[in-house]
């Protein structure tokens, strides 16, 4: 855009007429050298919002107070608790409430989710993913491969990627399709590629694949809190997801999966727990399980109420700034960070994330003209110097503005950080 400057002023005008700019206060900024970091890896760890304490106290006072009967009499009792976040986890992932559960963790998800949904006979066993997915996606894969008795070698393909800067196109994945539909069991892929920072079009792939008579799933970890999605309208079977990056829950924080509405009473296999049982009858602890309709009915085991109090916090935060308005902010503070690389930076930098909007969240990957070395230098530098990003090998540094928290002078002084490195000043 035009009308960007790559000063302090136009910076803080531009925060300044931001209608977001209060939620930064309802988070914990780590410090350096007295003063804010600038923290750009809720791609990687989200900051704590400030509430998240008192919410943990309350379930401790709870804990001390009442004992077990905190499951019926606490302020949250225990026994609902994982429906106290289910609204507003819907509202984030455009989801019916009843087709979203927040449980386990992603590779956990990932793993009970194939089991109904991966479903290979002889013949139709292949699984269709991106070269170079987040290795949780490519060991959990390869395992239920093997674990049905299929050769990974034959039965995992692996789209490479076949844009310039290892991104992939949609015509790629149509082309895949066209080519090993007829014995693609599962088309898996992201919603954000963890390394390029590209999103994918997940209604255009699930058409794609249910065109081919392909089940279709996406690990979310990058997509959720950061894009706003339609996982209903998009009609995908399901989706996984945690909830420690932009959804700010917290290290190991409880994860989370969609199943689309279409499935919520198919008698389809699963690993069964108690916790999924019909609620209304869960007490009789009768032999016979009997599904709760829905995602809720994927659950193993009664939710974990410290681990939930932080992402009940969070989400009534995203619940009161809207996805809408969080992508707009989204796609000004990335636009700037853009502009500031291309227009100051180009002679060290290059952006590798897709250069629409429509392509990419609020991460950028960057890498250094130099190669590696240099590249690895200037991420100690950035991080000794309290600009906090995170590094992927082989070479690429992740840069991700957070609408709830970060701000225009945030990207400025990642800018100004780097002019500052001693091998191009």
């Amino acid at each position: 855009m035009s009308d960007y400057q790559a000063t302090a002023a136009w910076a803080q005008a531009a925060d300044a007429a931001d209608p977001l700019r209060a939620f930064r206060d309802e988070f914990l900024i780590p410090p350096h050298e007295g003063r804010d970091s600038t923290y750009f890896c809720g791609n990687s760890l989200g900051l704590q919002p400030r509430a998240v304490r008192a919410a943990l106290a309350a379930e401790l006072d709870d804990w001390a107070r009442l004992g077990v009967e905190g499951h019926f009499k606490g302020r949250l009792p225990w026994m609902d608790y994982h429906e106290f976040v289910r609204d507003h986890l819907a509202e984030v992932v455009g989801a019916k409430p009843s087709e979203v559960v927040a449980m386990n963790t992603l590779g956990v998800n990932l793993h009970l989710m194939m089991v109904s949904f991966y479903r290979p006979v002889p013949g139709r066993s292949a699984i269709l993913m991106e070269a170079g997915a987040f290795p949780t996606d490519r060991y959990a894969l390869e395992s239920q491969i093997r674990f049905h008795g299929f050769d990974p070698a034959e039965a995992l393909i692996e789209l490479e990627a076949d844009e310039p800067n290892g991104t992939l196109s949609l015509a790629a994945i149509e082309r895949a399709l066209a080519e090993h539909g007829s014995r693609i069991a599962l088309v898996m892929l992201p919603g954000v590629q963890y390394r390029t920072g590209q999103a994918f079009d997940l209604e255009a792939i699930t058409e794609l694949g249910h065109r081919h008579g392909c089940t279709v799933g996406f690990d979310l970890a990058h997509a959720v809190g950061n894009l706003p999605l339609r996982l209903h309208d998009s009609g995908t079977d399901f989706a996984i997801w945690c909830s420690y990056k932009y959804l700010n829950s917290g290290p190991g924080a409880v994860g989370g999966a969609f199943v689309h509405e279409r499935h919520a009473r198919a008698a389809l296999p699963r690993f069964a727990g108690w916790w999924g049982h019909d609620k209304t009858t869960r007490f009789r602890m009768g032999p016979e399980f009997v599904p709760t309709p829905g995602a809720d009915g994927w659950q193993l085991s009664n939710p974990p109420i410290l681990a939930l109090a932080p992402l009940r916090v969070s989400l009534e935060i995203f619940h009161r700034a809207g996805m809408a308005r969080l992508r707009e902010k989204s796609l000004k503070l990335t636009g700037y960070l853009e502009w500031l690389v291309q227009s100051q930076l180009a002679d060290v930098l290059k952006v590798v994330t897709p250069a629409d909007p429509g392509r990419r969240g609020a991460q950028l990957s960057i890498r250094v003209l130099g190669g590696r070395e240099l590249g690895r230098a200037l991420f100690e530098y950035l991080m000794e110097h309290g600009v906090v990003g995170d590094w992927r090998e082989p070479d690429v540094i992740r840069i991700s503005p957070a609408p709830l928290y970060n701000r225009h002078a945030d990207c400025l002084a990642f800018a100004e950080r780097v002019r500052a490195w001693s091998p191009i000043s």
